[in-house]
């Protein structure tokens, strides 16, 4: 009779160290790509809110009258630079409780009976960065032309 058998399906110490190894590897590798995810998807939320402010702008200057030059909703004069203020729900806010800049300009626009109005917007963050002096940590632009006859 034998008092110490060895089974056929076990592990050996050098096995499982190794496994845990590599196991540990694979792990660290995961924890350090977490940041860049969380700077990805932080990012990603950043680009879409400022996307959504600047069709909130356009439709405003949009549903603005042919017969006045101050728009409905946020108060903008057309051929006037603008900056305004927004929180990180898209709302307008001040210039201490915002997380967005809008800055509106209108270039040179052409002269005609049909020529068009033309306004570019820039929607940056934080707000408090003035994207002329210093760069932004992020920046989405929009530019868009206006029938205004």
């Amino acid at each position: 009779m034998k008092l110490f058998s060895h089974a056929k399906g076990s592990f050996s110490l050098v096995e499982l160290t190794l496994a845990l190894g590599v196991a540990s590897f694979c792990l660290i590798a995961i924890f350090g790509l977490l940041p860049v995810g969380i700077r990805t998807s932080q990012d990603a939320i950043s680009e879409t809110a400022s996307a959504s402010i600047l069709s909130a702008v356009i439709a405003d200057l949009r549903a603005t009258p042919e017969t006045t030059t101050t728009s409905p909703q946020f108060g903008l004069n057309f051929g006037s630079p603008t900056t305004l203020y927004f929180d990180s729900n898209g709302r307008s806010a001040t210039m201490t409780a915002s997380r967005y800049r809008l800055t509106i300009s209108f270039p040179a626009n052409p002269t005609g009976m049909y020529a068009a109005t033309f306004a570019h917007l820039k929607v940056s963050w934080p707000a408090p960065v003035d994207p002329a002096t210093t760069p932004p940590a992020g920046l989405v632009e929009a530019f868009a032309a206006f029938d205004r006859h």
